[in-house]
């Protein structure tokens, strides 16, 4: 059983269950179908705070209800034996039934069919048994069957072979042939034929005319119409139908004056009754539409005053019409009243396009209390209605018994439609019940139902999570087999997993059955497959795959060619690999600068400085010349791989054959200070300041950290100076390092004060700066109000989040509180505390004795995915 929560409401309310009330005074939100926290299976349901349902008493009133649609079972009974069995076997089967042949049951089946060859055969065996005659109805709900189904040829055969039916001779021949062809939307055919029925002295009965003249309307024949009505009424055959269809040819002309005077007319004359509702229904549907809805409104009142008509298909139109404009409180406000004023109660149709619109906003309680009002008023539910509760139960998270309802679906004849489907499976996914949802999935393929994209993905993560890769591979091949390409990340999920799994093989497989049904895979197929391989050591795979993304007109990122190379590495004879990597590279593209440097910065990554230089030089043998870029990577590869004198020698071959611009000096002072390597840093960048050059703040970034690592600090605030003097400001970056620095020792503070000292004019921010210093360095006394230090901070350089961690680090070692105040003044401001930020909250408040406190932050700190720092980890 599953612990439910509903979605909260303002005020107390009962639900009536199972004979009883529940207080749903406290209900909370749902999760939704993705959400894969949810409570385990085989908990009671609990809908309120005070009366607790087990699942299986939900499951056993709902079933009740659902089986009080007797002939369902039967109607599903009757299709399976059509769709499954022979001609013979099928004939002998329904005959063994004993079904109560008659008009009404025929018209019910044909109604309830969803299979078009189904129904035509059920109506074939039906014309073939003694005693029973197929009527005009009948007939025309099989025309209607084939038309809605858009089987236009198949519609036309069977009229054209009509007179070689057995039971032909039962039917008046012209009337359904007439019939046939104006719901085929073939009217000119239908009017040749009741030409030739006149010629001939023959005539239509009421039932056909009323069909051919809802023809006419329908294919906009308003000449044609006009003449057909006039020889109803010539032959006494008009009535209100005749009046319903005449109201909707005004309607379909926009002629809505004319159409509400013509119903009034009616009403004065006495000539319709309360059943006249379905002509207004009409003439508000066609003001709805107009999105004349507050006309619309007032029109309906005005009849419901009079009296004289029975609204009530006018309400569920009404109705109906208000959901679909988006009006959906509206609607269940009329409804609500209509209910207490005139007891009326909508038809099984109105209660399902309300639940139905009420399940994809998430108003479950809404939708809870429709279902009871249904339940209550002992209206039959249909297909719709089952569907939707399965829904339901599912959006509520009671999967249990949506699962159960499911499971007894033979019992009542629930035959779950593709929402139903979909929401069942991601729910029972969410559950963690993959193998479920699995079975689920092969009965709606038994069914002719694939899931949606989404849905197949969240069954595809589930397995692969639980990793059920048989299944998962299972799936894929279905996918595959239908020519439904599921998402790039599932593809590529499955395939790292098949890696993963040492089964790359496998991986290779479904790759070459994606190349089969000739569906071009998307980049991020690609590139989840490359990784996926990379991943496994088998970049030699991954190097073949990146050669066929390029041939599929996809441009591969640096990052990728670093991956795939790197791993190349990790194989047996790795140079060769590589060397032949790049030849069937260059080999499928132009040789150029670009394909080249892809490689110098994919050996680089891999730490092999000789194969990047050996690439280089085959460049140049190639007849190309080195880009700047290309320059660039191979500086940047012997700086990474601290080849100093390597770098420093390439360097002044540089500086023979191009001018060293601003681009390679900032490549040298960055790669420098990331080896370590300060002082020549320091050196190249007063070389490159007196040619003239502007050194990037990176370069002054990079210095000031290295440096502070080093402490010398002194070197520190004479680089800073020498930064303001070019009347650059402080970056954050470099700002944050110094306040870094500065909680660690009181040293880099004593050094700035020294060095100041020593100086006649000090700048405004520069005196700021210094401020701020001591107070992070703990040099000034303590104040009570962290708002000043932040507006210090602020004119000295911009403030991120690192700078709010570093404020909050200090404050709480020796004021927890303003620590806690602070924590919330960020979030005020805008920021999302990060892993740090939490962590420094924690750590304080453990070192204080806050133990309980702590707690609760680690809590909310987990629930946002961060985890503690070893260095917390160990204090607690």
């Amino acid at each position: 059983m599953l612990r439910t929560k509903l979605s909260s409401i303002s005020t107390p309310r009962a639900f009536r269950v199972l004979g009883f009330s529940i207080s749903t005074s406290t209900v909370y939100p749902a999760s939704p179908p993705h959400n894969h926290h949810v409570h385990p299976r085989h908990n009671p349901v609990i809908l309120g705070g005070i009366g607790t349902l087990q699942a299986k008493d939900v499951v056993f009133s709902f079933k009740q209800w659902f089986k009080s649609s007797k002939n369902v079972l039967l109607m599903d009974r009757i299709f399976r034996i059509l769709a499954d069995l022979s001609p013979e076997e099928a004939d002998a089967a329904l005959a063994s039934l004993r079904l109560p042949l008659s008009e009404r049951f025929v018209l019910d089946v044909l109604a309830h069919g969803k299979d078009v060859l189904s129904c035509l055969k059920f109506f074939d065996w039906v014309g073939r048994q003694p005693g029973f005659h197929h009527s005009r109805a009948t007939f025309h709900a099989t025309f209607k069957i084939l038309t809605r189904a858009k089987l236009m040829s198949l519609m036309l055969g069977f009229l054209q072979n009509f007179t070689e039916l057995r039971y032909v001779h039962r039917v008046r021949f012209y009337d359904t042939l007439v019939m046939g062809y104006a719901v085929a939307g073939k009217p000119e055919i239908a009017l040749q034929l009741f030409a030739k029925m006149r010629f001939q002295g023959l005539d239509l009965d009421s039932f056909a005319y009323h069909v051919l003249l809802n023809a006419l309307v329908e294919e906009k024949w308003f000449d044609a119409f006009r003449d057909v009505v006039e020889q109803i009424r010539m032959r006494g055959l008009d009535n209100e139908v005749t009046y319903s269809i005449i109201v909707k040819n005004f309607c379909k002309q926009g002629q809505l004056d004319e159409a509400k005077a013509f119903v009034e007319q009616l009403v004065e004359n006495g000539r319709i009754g309360l059943s006249g509702g379905h002509m207004v229904g009409l003439i508000v549907d066609a003001l709805c539409k107009r999105k004349m809805f507050e006309e619309a409104g007032k029109w309906l009142e005005e009849f419901r005053v009079s009296g004289m008509v029975s609204l009530e298909q006018a309400y569920g139109v009404w109705i109906r019409d208000l959901v679909r404009a988006g009006r959906l409180d509206r609607a269940l406000e009329f409804l609500h009243s209509k209910k207490e004023s005139e007891r009326y109660v909508p038809e099984v149709w109105g209660y399902n396009i309300l639940i139905c619109r009420l399940l994809r906003e998430n108003r479950l309680v809404e939708v809870f209390d429709l279902l009871m009002e249904m339940k209550e008023d002992q209206i039959l539910p249909d297909k719709i209605t089952m569907n939707a509760a399965l829904c339901f139960f599912c959006k509520a998270g009671m999967v249990d018994v949506a699962f159960e309802l499911y499971e007894s679906r033979t019992e009542f004849g629930l035959s779950p439609n593709s929402m139903a489907y979909s929401y069942l499976i991601i729910t029972l996914c969410g559950n963690g019940s993959t193998d479920e949802a699995y079975h689920v999935l092969k009965h709606s393929l038994e069914q002719n139902y694939f899931p949606g994209k989404k849905t197949f993905s969240v069954l595809a993560d589930a397995l692969y999570r639980e990793g059920k890769l048989d299944k998962m591979k299972e799936l894929i091949l279905v996918s595959l087999d239908r020519n439904i390409m599921p998402s790039a990340s599932t593809y590529g999920k499955f395939i790292s997993a098949l890696c993963g799994a040492r089964k790359a093989d496998d991986g290779y497989m479904i790759r070459g059955e994606l190349n089969k049904i000739n569906k071009v895979a998307s980049k991020n197929y690609y590139f989840n497959t490359i990784h996926g391989f990379s991943a496994l050591n088998r970049a030699d795979i991954a190097a073949v795959l990146l050669i066929e993304f390029q041939e599929k007109g996809h441009t591969p990122s640096r990052s990728l060619f670093r991956t795939v190379i790197y791993r190349l590495f990790d194989m047996d004879n790795p140079e060769k690999r590589f060397l032949k990597f790049l030849q069937v590279q260059l080999s499928q593209l132009e040789p150029t600068c670009k394909v080249y440097n892809l490689f110098i910065d994919g050996a680089g990554y891999a730490k092999k400085p000789e194969l990047a230089r050996e690439v280089f030089e085959m460049m140049q043998r190639s007849g190309i010349v080195p880009n700047l870029r290309s320059d660039i990577l191979i500086l940047q590869c012997y700086l990474k791989n601290r080849r100093i004198s390597d770098a420093l020698n390439f360097f002044s071959d540089l500086q023979k054959r191009r001018k060293v611009g601003r681009k390679i000096s900032n490549t040298m002072v960055v790669g420098l200070c990331k080896a370590n390597r300060a002082d020549i840093a320091l050196e190249m960048l007063k070389q490159f300041r007196e040619n003239g050059l502007t050194p990037s703040l990176e370069c002054y970034e990079e210095l000031v950290k290295v440096l502070c690592a080093n402490r010398r600090y002194n070197v520190v605030v004479n680089l800073i100076d020498e930064f303001e003097k070019d009347g650059r400001r402080v970056s954050s970056f470099i700002g944050n390092t110094l306040l870094l620095h500065s909680l660690k020792t009181r040293k880099l503070f004593e050094t700035w004060f020294r060095t100041k000292d020593t100086c006649n004019e000090i700048s405004f921010p520069s005196l700021m700066l210094g401020q701020v210093i001591g107070e992070f360095s703990g040099c000034f006394g303590v104040k009570q109000d962290f708002k000043y230090l932040e507006e210090a901070i602020q004119q000295c350089f911009p403030l991120d989040l690192y700078t709010y961690n570093m404020l909050l680090r200090k404050l709480s070692r020796i004021n927890m509180d303003l620590a806690l105040e602070l924590f919330c003044w960020i979030r005020r401001k805008g920021y999302k505390p990060n892993r740090w930020t939490f962590d420094t909250l924690v750590h304080g408040l453990v070192k204080q004795g806050r133990t309980s406190e702590a707690d609760r932050w680690v809590e909310e700190m987990f629930r946002k995915g961060f985890e503690l720092t070893n260095a917390t980890k160990l204090l607690i």
